[in-house]
């Protein structure tokens, strides 16, 4: 009865996980329309531009945060394990330069309230008034 309960609980657990939704955020006075291929565009160094010609600094969270795993599979449609291999590649030889990262929502939220140009990702149950949604996956 015991196992039961054990797995009973992280089922429970683990459908939580994965009913997780990422929003994909800029700040409110960005009018830019954003679909995933844009989204993937601009995190993966591939355009420094939203598609209304204003420069896009996007941001990632940690490789802790539990959205970053979720972004890059849902959005960019790699492991974090893959991005990190493409960063590093691209590092190397000196044709890109990885998103700054930050380590929480709140901090990711912070930053992207401040700049105009900001775009980053977070849980979509941190969404408040100080950001504009612009895609959830």
């Amino acid at each position: 009865m015991n196992w039961f309960k054990v797995i009973t609980l992280t089922a429970a657990l683990t459908a939580n996980t994965a009913f997780a939704e990422v929003a994909v955020i800029v700040h409110p006075s960005n009018a830019a329309t954003l679909d995933q291929a844009e989204i993937t565009r601009l995190f993966t160094g591939r355009g420094a531009t939203f598609n209304n010609g204003n420069k896009a600094t996007p941001l990632n969270l940690s490789e802790s945060a539990a959205a970053r795993a979720d972004f890059d599979s849902k959005v960019l449609g790699k492991s974090s394990s893959q991005m990190k291999a493409y960063w590093s590649k691209l590092v190397f030889t000196g044709k890109g330069t990885p998103p700054k990262e930050l380590n929480s929502d709140a901090e990711m939220k912070a930053a992207v309230a401040a700049d105009a140009n900001a775009i980053g990702y977070i849980d979509a149950a941190a969404v408040d008034a100080t950001v504009k949604v612009v895609a959830k996956f």
